[in-house]
């Protein structure tokens, strides 16, 4: 008996088909898709978001002094001249940041294993390259989806049947997250 579905696909398609939905997934909280493909995906995307509930708290604050460039009002730099030459000024700033575990770390790079890069289109803006933004879906994982399950011991997917699609008969069905 196998471990996995080949769903009639090489080795580097299935594994691109398998990142992608468990990206959209992840970032959309459901798909649409073909049973079998979803019981695979599930999977994926359960071992992710068990990985980030258990290592969600595993980080220590850290107070640092950085050296920032003191900007005007339009938002640039302020440029002062110093023995002819101009220099910018900097100022120096206290910033609390997350230290990650080593854990933390090694669950952070786990999961940048399986995620693409995801861009958030405005509804507003469609089409435009310049309302985009990046999505850091790792900070997502341990910022909203792990604190949601942290008192749920698995079972963060469910499997909806809609029916045969269309053209090929194949049963469709809806992969949420619970």
């Amino acid at each position: 008996m196998a471990k996995y579905r080949k769903l009639g696909r090489t080795a580097d398609q299935r594994k691109a088909l398998l990142r992608n939905q468990a990206t959209m997934l992840l970032f959309r909280g459901k798909i649409v898709t073909t049973e079998s493909k979803a019981k695979e995906v599930r999977k994926i995307a359960e071992s992710l978001i068990a990985m980030a509930v258990r290592e969600r708290d595993n980080y220590e604050t850290v107070t640092v002094t950085a050296k920032v460039p003191r900007k005007d009002a339009n938002g640039k730099r302020v440029k002062e001249v110093v023995d002819g030459k101009k220099k910018t000024v900097f100022d120096e700033v206290q910033k609390e940041i997350k230290k990650d575990s080593p854990s933390r770390l090694h669950a952070r790079r786990q999961m940048l294993k399986v995620f693409y890069p995801v861009k958030e289109v405005p509804a507003k803006g469609a089409g435009r390259k310049k309302n985009t933004k990046q999505v850091d879906m790792v900070d997502k994982m341990f910022s909203e989806i792990a604190p949601k399950y942290a008192n749920r011991n698995g079972g963060y997917t469910r499997i909806v049947k809609i029916g045969p699609r269309k053209g090929d008969a194949a049963m469709e069905v809806l992969l949420e997250l619970v």
